[in-house]
């Protein structure tokens, strides 16, 4: 079953709801009304901006930002989005645990990142590791005027001061549990979120 709350939003903000799920399985319906959903705050908070970036957080937060851009175009025609992807591999502080995989989607920036406005986009918030080191690989590019995040899934359990701008679902798992998205570019009805018992957990 899924119920939608309010987080706390400052008066500068646009109010945002937040779809809180209880189930073990989302189905693409719920994932496409999460997605719509990021798209309307996104475009609510920055109707008036000429261009954005949205980069997707390889690999799980590619397609989201792809999607995202859809939703914006339908949404906000006047709202010029391009996206692009940010790889993590070298600034991972378990690179040690999990080398780096033979296949893995290299950083591609399509504008300079010197005083852009640039949402992060990935599937899963965590412990926060994953954004910090996707800040990391990004500011090795230039130094944006500001960066906001926006996520399909906060599952809890933060180890970081990380706290996203844009949130489609939260969910609540256990901490031996694991939170799979999966968007299939090709197939959006085939969409899915899974919450499944795992015996290591990855700090997204």
């Amino acid at each position: 079953m899924i119920s939608a709350e309010k987080p706390s939003h400052s008066s500068l903000d646009p109010p945002q709801l937040c779809l809180v799920a209880t189930i073990q399985t989302i189905g693409s319906e719920e994932i496409h009304a999460a997605i719509t959903q990021l798209a309307t705050a996104i475009s609510a908070r920055h109707g008036t901006a000429k261009k954005l970036l949205l980069l997707g957080v390889a690999n799980g937060g590619v397609t989201l930002a792809q999607r995202l851009a859809s939703r914006l175009a339908t949404l906000h025609p006047p709202l010029s989005t391009a996206t692009g992807t940010v790889d993590i591999s070298f600034h991972r502080d378990d690179i040690g645990r999990h080398p780096i995989p033979k296949e893995f989607a290299p950083t591609h920036i399509p504008a300079d990142v010197h005083g852009a406005t640039i949402i992060l986009v990935d599937d899963v918030l965590f412990s926060g590791r994953t954004v910090k080191a996707a800040l990391d690989e990004l500011f090795d590019h230039g130094r944006p005027a500001k960066v906001e995040l926006a996520v399909l899934v906060d599952r809890g359990g933060r180890l970081m001061p990380v706290a996203a701008d844009y949130t489609g679902l939260t969910l609540a798992p256990a901490a031996d549990e694991k939170v799979v998205v999966a968007l299939d570019a090709n197939s959006p009805n085939r969409d899915s979120i899974r919450i499944q018992s795992s015996t290591t957990v990855s700090d997204d």
